[in-house]
């Protein structure tokens, strides 16, 4: 049996599913992009930074140096939180499956009773491939937020080192 096939089984919740999937994996693959591009120019942007704070005492310029970093590294966090509604709620979408299956299911065996096995294996057979679904699509939004967040910590603790050198002269 096709992937296709199985979609289309699973109905308007793997449909659903298939949604979040390619609006999730377009913004990871955006935000690798943006990472990794920003991690190469940190020292510039750090440079950039630097120039946007006055000069003043040292508690001054180093609160709006870290103002600075907060809202440059907030433009690129924008985003991270769609992967991660999408990792969270992929697995309760695959859980609203199971549970529409086995209600199917039962109102099968309670309209024709067990006589035709393959009506009620049809609601098993949502309930089963809606659950596969939803961890499909969660594991890796789940692994993909979790390495970018980690990779823009990591940017940031890089930019915030450089800014704070530079303006700290």
């Amino acid at each position: 049996m096709s992937l296709w096939n199985y979609i289309q089984q699973g109905g308007a919740i793997m449909y659903l599913l298939l949604l979040l999937n390619i609006i999730g994996f377009a913004l990871m693959i955006s935000k690798f992009v943006i990472l990794k591009r920003e991690t190469s120019n940190a020292s510039d942007t750090a440079s950039r930074l630097s120039a946007n704070i006055p000069k003043g005492s040292a508690d001054s310029v180093l609160e709006l140096a870290k103002q600075e970093i907060a809202s440059y590294i907030a433009g690129i966090e924008a985003g991270l939180n769609t992967i991660k509604i999408i990792a969270t709620i992929s697995p309760l979408l695959g859980l609203l499956g199971t549970v529409v299956g086995i209600l199917l299911a039962f109102q099968v065996i309670s309209q024709t009773g067990l006589s035709d096995p393959a009506n009620f294996a049809q609601g098993i057979s949502l309930a089963l491939i809606t659950t596969v679904g939803g961890l499909i699509v969660a594991i890796p939004h789940f692994i993909g937020h979790t390495y970018l967040i980690g990779s823009l910590d990591r940017l940031e603790a890089q930019i915030e080192k450089s800014v704070l050198a530079q303006v700290l002269k």
